[in-house]
């Protein structure tokens, strides 16, 4: 089972998604802030990060710079409501940038798509 490390500060969009992917068949571990989400990085090793910007004490852009510095192989979604974001290319170091919607439908399959590349740059580096 993939863990996924949700960050995000909004309680009801946490019960949202953790529900949404848990009927995916993802494990959901969540932070509710940035320096929450450096040390659920360390401690749960997800197999992805999905990281909303505006938090509390710690911003996602900050948190995921952190986090890519000590371990670079975890996919990292950016999945924020501001669209001006995309231009700011600290962003750029995320595997992928969605706007946040009520139909989950685009993050899933980017989920999907990410995790596949992932585990098979894993067999790349095991042949």
């Amino acid at each position: 089972m993939d863990t996924i490390l949700l960050v995000e500060d909004d309680k009801n969009q946490i019960l949202l998604y953790e529900q949404e992917l848990a009927i995916e068949g993802y494990k959901v571990v969540t932070a509710c802030n940035g320096i929450e989400a450096i040390e659920h990085a360390r401690n749960y090793n997800p197999d992805l990060i999905i990281m909303d910007i505006n938090m509390p004490r710690m911003d996602g852009i900050e948190s995921m710079c952190r986090i890519l510095s000590e371990q670079r192989n975890i996919p990292i979604i950016i999945n924020t409501a501001y669209s001006n974001y995309q231009n700011n290319f600290m962003t750029w170091s995320a595997d992928a940038y969605i706007i946040k919607s009520s139909d989950l439908k685009e993050l899933k399959d980017k989920i999907k798509e990410l995790l596949i590349k992932k585990k098979r740059k894993g067999d790349d580096k095991t042949v």
